[in-house]
């Protein structure tokens, strides 16, 4: 049986206008997108995103990726909340879909 499901990344978002274009940037990734209005490109913006990280994962590179862009882990007993240099609502919110193949019957992870 296959199931559908659905991470999501809460990541920062900076749009600046160039003439008559938006340009929306994450820059913790160095991922960028445009659009004719500032929603157009942060939609863009999200779909790049959502298809940057997947395609990572699919490559197997994702960790590498996210290590070089200055990620780490925290551990999961001891959630550390910190101040974001970044107003919340300079945030987007990109699902990252996955289809997991549960027919196995056991994850060895």
């Amino acid at each position: 049986m296959k199931v559908s499901i659905q991470f999501n990344a809460n990541l920062p978002v900076k749009v600046t206008r160039r003439q008559k274009w938006f340009l929306a940037s994450c820059p913790v990734l160095d991922v960028h997108a445009q659009g004719e209005t500032e929603k157009g490109a942060k939609d863009h913006l999200t779909e790049a995103l959502s298809v940057f990280l997947a395609s990572c994962f699919e490559r197997g590179t994702l960790d590498a990726v996210l290590k070089d862009c200055g990620f780490k882990a925290v551990a999961s007993g001891s959630p550390q909340r910190l101040k974001p240099n970044i107003p919340s609502s300079d945030y987007i919110n990109v699902p990252i879909p996955f289809l997991v193949n549960n027919s196995r019957k056991e994850c060895r992870a």
